[in-house]
């Protein structure tokens, strides 16, 4: 158990999801799930088991669902404060909306990026070094999608240029989303209007001398905002290239990891697989690998289903295949139908028996849902 700390967490949660569309039409991008916990949930776990419980949401898109399922926190031994906006005010906006909460220094999460970076190990660098802050970087290939970070050789944050020209970065190192910050930075903000801390907050404070520091870390890192990277995160954390926070409530998620005997009793697994409670596999189906059933899914006979992330719910009728595809609650694919890879479903569609959905299809009935 991690020493309770009196640290406080803003997560940056109103973001619309739209390039997760069509699953965010119905699901706000915050309560996505991953392996069928709420990926919000998932990072409220990563802070609780850093000792911090003292948790505002700076919400926006679809609030209602948020508070619903996580309401104020003692399900999972945490604070947790609400702040909805009336309009998006930017990552630091958002951040100086919520300021009179704040009272002392304060983690920033960005409440889509997936990543084993220790907290605990970023406050003690941000206490050796000093400074208004540190920001957490790491390494990328092409660092032209991304806010490139400067700094010089004791770490001190130089230069932010934001997405640079393919093979015009001055370095290969980017803003990673997870900041730690004094509490004197949310008056550098102003109030009232969208701000962008990377275009805005932070080069104001360079240009006022503040000192800001880098914390590179090699550490999982992974952006869930678009299709192909959901599946990813799945696949990573079933090959076991991620360790999930454990649970701050043992209700949480009541799934399990499958193997070639287990399931549906005779059915072909090809691990790995998890299911869901309740999820059944006919005997006569193929299900995996990388494979993810919700709770209450069924795969039904002779159907297969590979690479593919299912939500509470979706059935898979006899005959079916679904391939490297995302589908969101209660799906029903009917009788012989093919989904093929990379296709996203949204809530409640039925897929008609012997249809094909082509690669990279994206179909919902559910229409994008009142803020």
């Amino acid at each position: 158990m991690a020493t309770r700390s009196d640290l406080q967490a803003i997560i940056l949660v109103g973001g619309e999801g739209t390039r997760l569309r069509p699953l965010t039409y119905g699901t706000p991008k915050p309560m996505v799930p991953l392996l069928g916990v709420p990926f919000l949930e998932r990072t409220l776990y990563r802070l609780h088991e850093a000792g911090i419980d003292d948790v505002v949401l700076a919400a926006g898109y679809m609030p209602k669902a948020i508070t619903e399922h996580l309401g104020d926190g003692s399900r999972l031994g945490m604070r947790l404060t609400y702040v909805i906006e009336a309009s998006p005010l930017g990552t630091a906006g958002a951040l100086r909306n919520v300021a009179e909460l704040i009272h002392g220094t304060f983690f920033v999460l960005n409440g889509d990026v997936l990543t084993s970076l220790d907290l605990r190990a970023m406050l003690a660098c941000h206490r050796e070094k000093g400074g208004v802050g540190v920001l957490h970087l790491i390494r990328v290939e092409d660092p032209s999608a991304f806010g490139c970070v400067v700094h010089d050789a004791a770490g001190r944050v130089t230069q932010f240029v934001e997405k640079p020209g393919r093979g015009e970065a001055p370095t290969d190192e980017v803003n990673a989303g997870t900041y730690l910050l004094e509490r004197s930075v949310l008056d550098a903000i102003p109030p009232g209007r969208n701000v962008s801390i990377e275009r805005e907050t932070f080069p104001r404070l360079l240009a006022a001398d503040a000192a800001l520091y880098a914390y590179v870390t090699e550490d999982y890192w992974l952006d869930l905002g678009r299709p192909e990277h959901y599946i990813q995160a799945h696949r990573d954390v079933l090959a076991g290239k991620l360790r999930l926070a454990p649970s701050a409530d043992p209700a949480a998620s009541s799934g399990s990891l499958l193997s070639p005997d287990e399931g549906a009793l005779h059915s072909t697994i090809r691990p790995p697989v998890y299911a869901g409670e309740g999820a059944t596999i006919d005997a006569s189906a193929v299900v995996g690998p990388y494979t993810v059933l919700g709770e209450r899914s069924h795969v039904g006979p002779e159907a297969e289903v590979r690479g593919s992330v299912l939500w509470d719910g979706v059935v898979v009728s006899g005959g079916a295949r679904v391939y490297d595809a995302i589908l969101a609650s209660n799906v029903r694919v009917g009788r012989g139908a093919v989904v093929e890879p990379g296709a996203v479903i949204g809530h409640d569609v039925e897929i008609d028996a012997g249809s094909i959905v082509e690669a990279n299809a994206r179909i919902a009935v559910v229409q994008p849902a009142e803020t």
